[in-house]
């Protein structure tokens, strides 16, 4: 992942710059941990536009954004990856399970599964089909509908069942986590 993020560091010791009059960042904050946080889970959009802010807000957990969950913000280790079901979204997924596959995330980070959103209702194209099922030999792959109401903000009359197994698979997993 990392694709676009930025990150402001601060040079020891360094004030406001003087010809920008700007103020860097320094990149290791004194409350800083050394471990990703054992409670929750965390959505993880593997592109811009993938839903992992709706499914924090449906399902709770912490919304990571287009990056690996940081240790230093104390964000979860247990991790789903969510993506859109149109062929750039589910590429994008597939590059951040072959990052996870190279070992480039943090260490103690747990996929828990994959999320792919319908970009538009109906079927999908058998070429896209066959992603999939590639994705499903790699991860556990959740699939949720096209939901009109969501797109303009407005909560359906009936979530859909797709939705209500996935916050089953998450609580499940947030609570044997907390058995002793």
């Amino acid at each position: 992942m990392g694709n676009g993020s930025v990150a402001l560091r601060r040079i020891a010791g360094a004030g406001p710059d003087e010809q920008s009059g700007t103020r860097a960042y320094h990149d290791v904050p004194a409350w800083r941990r050394d471990s990703l946080s054992g409670d929750g889970v965390g959505w993880i959009g593997a592109h811009g536009g993938a839903g992992a802010t709706t499914l924090t807000r449906l399902l709770g957990g912490t919304d990571i954004g287009c990056r690996w969950p940081d240790p230093a913000l104390a964000e979860p280790a247990q991790v789903m990856l969510v993506g859109r079901t149109n062929l750039d979204g589910l590429r994008a997924v597939s590059r951040a399970l072959h990052a996870m596959r190279e070992g480039r995330h943090p260490a103690g980070m747990r996929l828990l599964g994959v999320v792919l959103i319908a970009d538009a209702p109906g079927r999908l194209p058998s070429p896209l089909l066959g992603r999939i099922r590639l994705l499903r030999s790699i991860a556990p792959v959740h699939r949720l509908p096209w939901i009109p109401s969501y797109r303009v903000g407005a909560e359906p009359k009936r979530p859909p069942r797709q939705l209500s197994r996935l916050s089953t698979v998450v609580s499940a997993h947030g609570e044997r986590r907390r058995q002793p």
